[in-house]
């Protein structure tokens, strides 16, 4: 897959395990902090969850491949949200006792990786909760609130390519290969024809901005209470400079229901967003083929990750199956149809 090296062995390489017994004693030394440190799930990063008598946090210790430049990306978007919008629901970062955001540690053994610590969020993982049409507009409308928080932001990491990055689809095309369904593979490529032929010559013209570009529904939680109120948006390691709409199609994708109205449900979701940042139409018009071109990235993706580690297998492959439903459900529906669909629900027909 064509990328940048440093994004490909993120990718392609395990992550180092971390003693627990190393990460108690940097917590005790770098943020005076003690309790129980248990391990959470990660695609690329060691993470760890330390609760204590008054607060729980997250531990989160960088794959070894990842440029600092790129961790920074993510801190100073958290510190810049914060700023912009203190009330999104959004993880703080938790300073060391020399009031740093991040720092630089070795594990034994091991090479030296970003450290950094934040606030936990509690609350429901999305995909546990009830779902509802409520609950689907709150969520457009909260992206739309962190994409309007990051819209004065700038970093240079975010210039530096990634894998995940929509506006690069194509390059996923080599990893077809690896598909056995001849079905599948045709499937996938008719997807990334149409993001070729309708997407990629209109990209220079979009707007763009620092976007989370992961807003999938394991990256979101919601109150116990009330599933219909988002409690936390997680995971900023995806970002990237990229145009806006690209924000939004990684949204709407986890969005389709294969077995449902596909346009009236992306319909509904895109509106709610634009009630909140308004889009223009030729973001629109590319919206539907970048839904598309994301799921397309899902499948292959984490089905060329799965096979290279077969012991993460579960998690990287958590979205793959409803994926190839949800590409099949978009695929037989005419761009044009679709196109004239969501400009009628943001009032732009």
């Amino acid at each position: 897959m064509a990328a940048g090296p440093q994004k490909v062995d993120v990718l392609s390489e395990g992550s180092p395990e971390v003693p627990l017994a190393w990460a108690i004693d940097l917590l005790a030394r770098q943020y005076g902090l003690a309790g129980r440190l248990s391990p959470l799930t990660g695609e690329r990063d060691r993470n760890f969850l330390l609760e204590t008598p008054a607060a729980s946090y997250m531990l989160k210790v960088s794959h070894p491949a990842e440029l600092p430049l790129v961790a920074d990306f993510q801190t100073q978007a958290l510190l810049h949200i914060s700023a912009t919008d203190p009330t999104l629901p959004v993880q703080r970062i938790v300073p060391t006792l020399t009031g740093q955001p991040s720092l630089i540690a070795q594990p034994p053994g091991g090479d030296a990786r970003v450290v950094r610590l934040f606030s936990y969020l509690p609350g429901e993982p999305l995909p546990k909760a009830q779902r509802s049409q409520a609950q689907a507009r709150e969520l457009a409308r909260t992206l739309a609130r962190l994409d309007l928080a990051l819209r004065g932001f700038r970093h240079p990491a975010g210039e530096l390519e990634l894998p995940w990055d929509i506006q690069r689809a194509d390059r996923v095309r080599s990893l077809l290969d690896c598909v056995p369904d001849r079905a599948r593979r045709e499937l996938a490529t008719r997807a990334l024809d149409r993001f070729a032929t309708n997407v990629q010559p209109r990209l220079s013209r979009l707007r763009a901005q620092p976007i989370h570009n992961d807003f999938n529904i394991y990256n979101v939680l919601v109150d116990p209470q009330d599933h219909a109120r988002i409690a936390g948006v997680l995971d900023f390691g995806d970002m990237v400079h990229a145009p806006l709409i690209d924000d939004l199609a990684v949204a709407a994708a986890y969005q389709v229901d294969p077995a449902g109205d596909t346009m009236a449900t992306l319909a509904d979701f895109v509106a709610a967003y634009h009630a909140v940042l308004p889009l223009e139409a030729n973001e629109i018009d590319v919206l539907f083929d970048l839904v598309q071109a994301r799921l397309v990235m899902v499948v292959a993706i984490s089905g060329w990750r799965a096979a290279r580690h077969p012991e993460n297998a579960p998690y990287l492959l958590r979205n793959n199956a409803v994926s190839w439903d949800r590409l099949a459900a978009c695929d037989a529906i005419p761009t044009e149809q679709a196109r004239n669909v969501l400009r009628r629900a943001c009032g732009l027909a």
